[in-house]
């Protein structure tokens, strides 16, 4: 049975990155030894969207964008201007080596 979802940030900072999602913006990890950190979600989705291309992207989301937002700008994280979309209110955050990632705080009723 699957349980759930591991995703991977491709980055040319690895290091970096590691450090800016424990730092930053604080998220659980336990460490696999060499500074290998895994980052333990308690929650995860999965969607297909349509593309005329093949490609994959990891979105992170959050009960309360605003104040995630406030939280993390704290610890020097900057963020785009707030979208409201249909399914979400989204902003974005440049990981290190790693390009910008999507944080929302969704809309949709989740089960």
């Amino acid at each position: 049975m699957i349980k759930g979802v591991h995703a991977l940030f491709y980055t040319t900072e690895p290091e970096a990155a590691r450090a800016f999602l424990r730092d930053k913006l604080g998220v659980p990890f336990h460490e696999e030894g060499k500074g290998w950190l895994i980052f333990d979600f308690p929650e995860g989705e999965v969607g297909c969207h349509p593309s005329g291309r093949v490609s994959h992207e990891v979105t992170l989301y959050c009960d309360d964008l605003d104040a995630t937002m406030k939280e993390a700008s704290a610890r020097d994280v900057e963020f785009s201007p707030i979208v409201e979309e249909d399914w979400g209110r989204v902003t974005t955050f440049e990981l290190p080596g790693g390009g910008p990632v999507r944080l929302y705080q969704p809309t949709y009723r989740r089960e």
